[in-house]
C-alpha cells in the first residue's frame, strides 16, 4: 500500500465511513481483479456502476420478476450516453434513480409487461448497500485516471470524494483535480449526487454544477448544534445510512438553505431536483 499525506487522508476518510457509518471499504490500487467473479465484478476499467451490486438490489426491491427484467433494468441504467451535455445525461440519471427505471419484458405467458423498478429503498435506507472505494483507476475515451474515494449505493456512484493533504488548500482540489477528472472521465460523473472536497480536516461539499464557491461547509447535525466546520461533521451529515427524521420538498432549480437533521444522501434522490443542501 502506498504511504503519504494524501493516502494518510484516504485510508483515514474510508475508514471513518466503514467505522463510524456503516458502509463497507476497499482498497483497489493495483489490487482490483476483474471479471465476473473479480473485486467489484468490474468486467473492465471503463465501467463506473458497479452491476454486482446493481443487480442484487433490483432483484431484492423488485423480486419475483423474470431474468430479462432484471438485465434489462441494468442497461438501461449503465447505457452509454455520447449526444448529449454531462448535465443533462445527469439530470436524467436522477429522474431514473429517483422514480425508477421502467422496463418491458416477456412474461412467462408470453404477455408483453411493462414494470417500474426501484433502485433504492428510500424508506428503509439501512436495506441499501453502501461501498466505499479508494483509489479505483477509471479509464475514459482517452485517459485513465484514479479516484481517491468512490461512494457507491447498491453499486450507483453517487458520492466523489477528492481529498488532499491537511496542509493543502481546497480549492486545489476543485481547480487540479476535479476539472480534469471531469474533462478526461465524464462518465464517472453520471448518476453523481455529491462531491466531497477535502485534505482531513476541512471539507466542503457541492454537485457536478458547483463553482468551487458555491462548494459548502456543513456546520451542524441537528437544530441547536453548535457549529463545528470539519470533514467528520460533514461525512456524518451526507453519507450516514440512517433515515432522515424529516423530508424537504424543494422546487426544481432551486437551491435549498435549510436547518434540521442530517441529511441522507437518499433524501436528496427522493426529492423533485438534484439540488445541493445548504447548511447555515
Amino acid at each position: 500500500m502506498r504511504f503519504n499525506e494524501d493516502t494518510l487522508a484516504q485510508e483515514t476518510t474510508a475508514n471513518y465511513l466503514r467505522d463510524h457509518l456503516g458502509w463497507e471499504s476497499v482498497y483497489a490500487y493495483n489490487t482490483e481483479t476483474l471479471g465476473k467473479e473479480g473485486t467489484l465484478g468490474r468486467s473492465s476499467e471503463m465501467e463506473v456502476v458497479l452491476t454486482r451490486y446493481l443487480g442484487e438490489a433490483l432483484m431484492e426491491l423488485n423480486p419475483g420478476l423474470s431474468a430479462d427484467a432484471y438485465q434489462s433494468a441494468v442497461r438501461k441504467i449503465t447505457e452509454a450516453t455520447v449526444s448529449q451535455s454531462l448535465l443533462l445525461t445527469n439530470r436524467e440519471r436522477y429522474e431514473m434513480l429517483r422514480d425508477g427505471v421502467v422496463v418491458e419484458y416477456r412474461h412467462a405467458n408470453g404477455d408483453l409487461k411493462k414494470e417500474r423498478l426501484r433502485i433504492f429503498d428510500f424508506d428503509n435506507p439501512e436495506n441499501n448497500h453502501f461501498l466505499a472505494v479508494r483509489e479505483l483507476w477509471i479509464k475514459g475515451a482517452l485517459y485513465r485516471r484514479r479516484a481517491d474515494v468512490i461512494g457507491f449505493v447498491n453499486g450507483v456512484p453517487l458520492v466523489f470524494i477528492e481529498l488532499k493533504a491537511p496542509n493543502r488548500d481546497l480549492q486545489r482540489a476543485y481547480n487540479e483535480n476535479l476539472s480534469d477528472y471531469k474533462d478526461t472521465i465524464p462518465h464517472l460523473f453520471e448518476h453523481n449526487a455529491f462531491i466531497v472536497l477535502g485534505n482531513g480536516i476541512a471539507a466542503r461539499y457541492g454537485s457536478l454544477s458547483s463553482r468551487y464557491k458555491h462548494f459548502r461547509e456543513w456546520k451542524r447535525l441537528e437544530e441547536g448544534d453548535p457549529g463545528i466546520v470539519d470533514m467528520e461533521t460533514l461525512l456524518k451529515g451526507i453519507c450516514s445510512s440512517r433515515a432522515c427524521e424529516r423530508r424537504w420538498r424543494p422546487s426544481p432549480g432551486k437551491a435549498v438553505r435549510t436547518q434540521g437533521a442530517g441529511k441522507l444522501i437518499l433524501s436528496v434522490l427522493r426529492k423533485n431536483c438534484w439540488t445541493i443542501f445548504v447548511r447555515r
